[in-house]
């Protein structure tokens, strides 16, 4: 089992992306459970949700389920683009062709499904072991640092 969590701000200019970033979330997953608890830091309130979760069928995102770029929410487009970005200069360093080292519907489809793990990254479509060991680390290191 996985677990997740959102913070769902309350301020009006965060509150609906927020949410949605989390009910997209939510489709996509099977619940197992979840904790919801109310937040005051003195500066900011919030609701933090803890999914508990599994994945509705990794073999669908195995078997190529391919994200459109215009599907993307902003914050995975920053994500896409970061990754892209990642990608041009990995490339450059060792003269490969970008799609050599991944494929745009590859980043498009990390963007979307956020793995948190070298596992669930060498679930994604175009990920095996070779790709993951390879390029793994990185990739993670770019979500984890967005």
């Amino acid at each position: 089992m996985n677990i997740k969590v959102f913070n769902i701000r309350l301020a009006k200019e965060f509150c609906q992306y927020d949410q949605d970033r989390m009910n997209e979330f939510l489709d996509s997953v099977e619940v197992k459970l979840t904790s919801t608890n109310f937040v005051t830091s003195g500066t900011t309130d919030y609701w933090s949700a803890a999914i508990f979760y599994i994945a509705k069928s990794d073999k669908k995102h195995k078997e190529g389920t391919k994200f459109p770029e215009e599907d993307l929410l902003p914050f995975e487009q920053n994500v896409f683009n970061a990754l892209r970005d990642w990608r041009k200069g990995l490339a450059q360093k060792v003269n490969k062709p970008l799609y050599s080292i991944c494929h745009n519907s590859h980043l498009i489809q990390i963007a979307k499904t956020n793995p948190q793990t070298l596992e669930e990254l060498e679930e994604a479509s175009g990920f095996g072991k070779s790709r993951t060991e390879k390029y793994g680390d990185a990739i993670l290191t770019i979500l984890n640092a967005l």
